[in-house]
Protein backbone atom coordinates (compact mmCIF):
# COMPACT_ATOMS: atom_id res chain seq x y z
CA UNK A 1 0.00 0.00 0.00
CA UNK A 2 1.27 3.08 -1.41
CA UNK A 3 1.46 5.78 2.15
CA UNK A 4 -0.77 8.90 1.63
CA UNK A 5 1.89 11.91 1.36
CA UNK A 6 4.53 9.57 -1.00
CA UNK A 7 6.58 12.22 -2.81
CA UNK A 8 5.73 14.89 -1.12
CA UNK A 9 8.01 17.65 1.71
CA UNK A 10 6.95 18.73 4.34
CA UNK A 11 8.79 21.74 6.74
CA UNK A 12 7.70 21.84 10.53
CA UNK A 13 9.11 24.30 12.57
CA UNK A 14 9.38 24.01 16.38
CA UNK A 15 10.47 20.29 15.84
CA UNK A 16 13.16 19.55 18.03
CA UNK A 17 10.37 18.91 20.80
CA UNK A 18 6.40 18.59 21.89
CA UNK A 19 3.77 19.06 19.17
CA UNK A 20 6.61 19.92 16.35
CA UNK A 21 8.73 16.45 16.93
CA UNK A 22 5.30 14.25 16.83
CA UNK A 23 4.13 15.95 13.96
CA UNK A 24 7.40 15.03 11.83
CA UNK A 25 7.13 11.56 13.14
CA UNK A 26 3.59 11.28 12.00
CA UNK A 27 4.21 12.79 8.67
CA UNK A 28 7.37 10.61 7.88
CA UNK A 29 5.13 8.13 8.63
CA UNK A 30 2.98 8.76 6.02
CA UNK A 31 5.40 8.87 4.00
CA UNK A 32 6.84 12.54 3.67
CA UNK A 33 10.23 13.97 3.75
CA UNK A 34 10.70 16.23 6.59
CA UNK A 35 12.35 19.20 7.21
CA UNK A 36 12.73 19.71 10.21
CA UNK A 37 13.18 23.50 12.01
CA UNK A 38 14.31 24.68 15.35
CA UNK A 39 17.42 26.45 17.67
CA UNK A 40 18.33 22.95 19.54
CA UNK A 41 20.39 21.49 16.29
CA UNK A 42 21.68 18.25 18.59
CA UNK A 43 17.89 17.56 19.31
CA UNK A 44 16.74 18.40 15.50
CA UNK A 45 19.88 15.96 14.69
CA UNK A 46 18.81 13.02 16.54
CA UNK A 47 15.45 13.10 15.29
CA UNK A 48 16.32 13.61 11.71
CA UNK A 49 19.03 10.24 12.43
CA UNK A 50 15.63 8.50 13.61
CA UNK A 51 13.68 8.98 10.63
CA UNK A 52 16.19 8.03 8.61
CA UNK A 53 16.57 4.57 10.26
CA UNK A 54 13.51 3.89 9.78
CA UNK A 55 13.37 4.64 6.31
CA UNK A 56 12.44 8.46 5.91
CA UNK A 57 14.18 11.73 4.56
CA UNK A 58 14.95 13.79 7.11
CA UNK A 59 17.11 17.13 7.29
CA UNK A 60 17.73 19.08 10.27
CA UNK A 61 17.71 22.67 10.10
CA UNK A 62 19.22 24.99 13.04
CA UNK A 63 16.78 28.26 12.38
CA UNK A 64 16.11 31.20 14.51
CA UNK A 65 12.55 31.92 12.58
CA UNK A 66 12.28 35.27 14.53
CA UNK A 67 15.20 36.32 12.96
CA UNK A 68 13.73 36.70 8.44
CA UNK A 69 17.02 35.79 7.25
CA UNK A 70 17.04 32.46 9.19
CA UNK A 71 13.39 31.88 8.24
CA UNK A 72 13.63 32.56 4.70
CA UNK A 73 16.88 30.57 4.36
CA UNK A 74 15.25 27.62 6.52
CA UNK A 75 12.24 27.33 3.65
CA UNK A 76 15.40 27.47 1.07
CA UNK A 77 17.29 24.61 2.04
CA UNK A 78 14.26 22.54 2.42
CA UNK A 79 13.63 22.90 -1.40
CA UNK A 80 17.41 22.49 -2.26
CA UNK A 81 17.78 19.67 -0.42
CA UNK A 82 14.00 17.71 -0.53
CA UNK A 83 13.46 18.88 -3.97
CA UNK A 84 9.95 20.40 -3.59
CA UNK A 85 7.74 21.75 -0.78
CA UNK A 86 4.00 20.30 -0.21
CA UNK A 87 3.47 20.89 3.14
CA UNK A 88 4.55 23.46 6.03
CA UNK A 89 3.42 23.52 9.41
CA UNK A 90 4.29 26.61 11.99
CA UNK A 91 4.47 24.84 14.85
CA UNK A 92 6.84 27.29 16.81
CA UNK A 93 5.78 29.20 19.36
CA UNK A 94 5.75 30.77 23.15
CA UNK A 95 3.60 31.20 26.09
CA UNK A 96 4.33 33.45 28.51
CA UNK A 97 1.71 34.07 30.68
CA UNK A 98 0.84 36.19 33.68
CA UNK A 99 -0.63 40.22 34.28
CA UNK A 100 -0.78 42.50 31.74
CA UNK A 101 -0.40 44.96 35.02
CA UNK A 102 4.10 45.24 35.50
CA UNK A 103 4.27 42.79 32.90
CA UNK A 104 7.86 42.01 31.60
CA UNK A 105 7.31 43.95 28.24
CA UNK A 106 10.15 41.26 26.84
CA UNK A 107 8.10 38.93 27.15
CA UNK A 108 5.57 40.38 24.85
CA UNK A 109 8.56 41.15 22.50
CA UNK A 110 9.19 37.55 22.72
CA UNK A 111 5.30 36.14 21.81
CA UNK A 112 4.94 38.46 19.15
CA UNK A 113 7.95 38.27 17.78
CA UNK A 114 7.91 33.96 17.30
CA UNK A 115 3.72 33.85 17.84
CA UNK A 116 3.16 36.01 14.80
CA UNK A 117 6.41 37.23 12.67
CA UNK A 118 8.38 33.92 12.57
CA UNK A 119 5.05 32.24 11.16
CA UNK A 120 4.73 35.33 8.70
CA UNK A 121 8.30 34.91 7.79
CA UNK A 122 7.97 30.97 7.21
CA UNK A 123 4.57 31.69 5.89
CA UNK A 124 5.83 34.37 2.99
CA UNK A 125 8.67 32.43 1.85
CA UNK A 126 6.68 29.26 1.77
CA UNK A 127 3.75 30.11 -0.06
CA UNK A 128 5.15 30.48 -3.62
CA UNK A 129 6.96 26.53 -3.43
CA UNK A 130 3.14 25.64 -1.96
CA UNK A 131 1.60 26.93 -5.27
CA UNK A 132 4.33 25.46 -7.69
CA UNK A 133 3.57 21.70 -5.66
CA UNK A 134 -0.61 22.19 -5.83
CA UNK A 135 -0.03 22.63 -9.58
CA UNK A 136 2.73 20.19 -10.31
CA UNK A 137 3.43 17.81 -7.18
CA UNK A 138 2.12 14.06 -6.76
CA UNK A 139 -1.39 15.12 -5.04
CA UNK A 140 -1.97 18.22 -6.97
CA UNK A 141 -2.59 20.09 -3.72
CA UNK A 142 -0.80 21.49 -0.56
CA UNK A 143 -1.22 22.42 2.62
CA UNK A 144 -0.02 25.22 5.33
CA UNK A 145 -1.26 24.26 8.94
CA UNK A 146 -0.81 27.43 11.29
CA UNK A 147 -1.00 26.18 14.86
CA UNK A 148 -2.67 28.36 17.22
CA UNK A 149 -4.46 27.37 20.54
CA UNK A 150 -7.74 27.77 22.43
CA UNK A 151 -6.25 30.86 23.50
CA UNK A 152 -7.27 31.50 19.74
CA UNK A 153 -10.58 31.11 20.47
CA UNK A 154 -10.91 32.67 24.28
CA UNK A 155 -9.38 34.84 27.00
CA UNK A 156 -8.47 35.06 30.48
CA UNK A 157 -6.80 37.08 33.14
CA UNK A 158 -3.21 37.06 32.60
CA UNK A 159 -3.23 35.93 29.16
CA UNK A 160 -4.28 38.76 26.78
CA UNK A 161 -0.87 39.03 24.83
CA UNK A 162 -0.93 35.59 23.99
CA UNK A 163 -4.43 35.73 23.50
CA UNK A 164 -3.81 38.50 21.11
CA UNK A 165 -1.04 36.56 18.74
CA UNK A 166 -3.24 33.28 18.60
CA UNK A 167 -6.57 35.52 17.71
CA UNK A 168 -3.91 37.13 15.31
CA UNK A 169 -2.68 33.91 14.07
CA UNK A 170 -6.43 32.53 13.56
CA UNK A 171 -7.42 35.69 11.80
CA UNK A 172 -4.08 35.49 9.48
CA UNK A 173 -5.04 32.08 8.24
CA UNK A 174 -8.54 32.62 7.36
CA UNK A 175 -7.85 35.71 5.02
CA UNK A 176 -4.65 33.80 3.06
CA UNK A 177 -7.13 30.86 3.37
CA UNK A 178 -9.66 32.53 0.96
CA UNK A 179 -6.62 33.76 -0.95
CA UNK A 180 -5.11 30.32 -1.79
CA UNK A 181 -8.01 28.09 -1.96
CA UNK A 182 -9.19 28.89 -5.03
CA UNK A 183 -5.31 27.81 -6.09
CA UNK A 184 -5.38 24.21 -4.13
CA UNK A 185 -3.09 25.46 -1.22
CA UNK A 186 -5.19 24.32 2.04
CA UNK A 187 -4.54 26.87 4.78
CA UNK A 188 -5.84 25.35 8.46
CA UNK A 189 -5.80 26.43 11.98
CA UNK A 190 -5.28 23.54 14.49
CA UNK A 191 -6.15 25.14 18.42
CA UNK A 192 -5.08 22.79 20.92
CA UNK A 193 -6.19 22.69 24.51
CA UNK A 194 -3.86 21.50 27.66
CA UNK A 195 -1.29 19.31 25.95
CA UNK A 196 1.40 17.98 27.98
CA UNK A 197 4.15 19.41 26.20
CA UNK A 198 7.67 21.97 26.99
CA UNK A 199 5.13 24.93 26.68
CA UNK A 200 5.14 25.78 30.46
CA UNK A 201 8.68 25.40 30.94
CA UNK A 202 9.62 28.97 29.93
CA UNK A 203 6.74 30.53 32.54
CA UNK A 204 7.89 32.72 35.71
CA UNK A 205 7.20 30.34 39.15
CA UNK A 206 4.23 32.33 39.77
CA UNK A 207 2.51 31.79 36.56
CA UNK A 208 3.57 27.98 36.12
CA UNK A 209 1.47 27.53 39.61
CA UNK A 210 -1.29 28.93 38.81
CA UNK A 211 -1.98 27.73 36.02
CA UNK A 212 -1.32 24.04 37.09
CA UNK A 213 -4.49 25.25 39.12
CA UNK A 214 -6.26 25.42 36.63
CA UNK A 215 -5.51 22.70 34.83
CA UNK A 216 -4.70 20.25 38.26
CA UNK A 217 -7.89 17.80 37.18
CA UNK A 218 -7.76 17.55 33.77
CA UNK A 219 -6.15 15.02 32.02
CA UNK A 220 -3.91 16.54 29.16
CA UNK A 221 -3.39 15.87 25.63
CA UNK A 222 -0.31 14.60 24.83
CA UNK A 223 1.82 15.85 21.40
CA UNK A 224 1.23 12.53 19.49
CA UNK A 225 -2.83 13.25 19.34
CA UNK A 226 -2.16 16.56 18.21
CA UNK A 227 0.26 15.23 15.56
CA UNK A 228 -2.76 12.65 14.73
CA UNK A 229 -4.74 15.74 13.96
CA UNK A 230 -3.07 17.60 11.28
CA UNK A 231 -1.89 14.38 10.01
CA UNK A 232 -5.64 13.84 9.38
CA UNK A 233 -5.94 17.30 7.82
CA UNK A 234 -2.79 17.34 5.40
CA UNK A 235 -3.92 13.70 4.12
CA UNK A 236 -7.39 14.46 2.75
CA UNK A 237 -8.18 14.48 -0.69
CA UNK A 238 -7.75 16.88 -2.83
CA UNK A 239 -11.16 18.51 -2.59
CA UNK A 240 -11.56 18.20 0.87
CA UNK A 241 -10.39 21.21 3.24
CA UNK A 242 -10.63 21.19 7.04
CA UNK A 243 -10.41 24.86 7.79
CA UNK A 244 -9.87 24.46 11.76
CA UNK A 245 -9.71 21.71 14.05
CA UNK A 246 -10.47 22.76 17.89
CA UNK A 247 -9.30 20.00 20.07
CA UNK A 248 -9.18 19.66 24.17
CA UNK A 249 -9.33 17.34 26.36
CA UNK A 250 -12.29 15.95 26.93
CA UNK A 251 -12.18 16.90 30.74
CA UNK A 252 -11.62 20.74 29.42
CA UNK A 253 -14.27 23.42 29.71
CA UNK A 254 -13.04 26.12 28.31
Amino acid sequence: MTARLDGTAALVTGASSGIGAATARQLAAEGSAVALAARRIDRLEALAAELRDQGGRAVAIEADITDREQAVAAVKRTVDELGRLDTVVNNAGVMLLGPAVDAPVDEWDRMVALNVQGLLYVTHAAVPHLLEAAETGPRRVADLVNISSVAGRTTRVGSGVYNLTKHGVGAFSDSLRQELTGRHVRVSLIEPGAVATELTDHLRPESLAALATVFADIERLEAPDIADAIAYVVTRPRHVAVNEVLIRPTDQVN
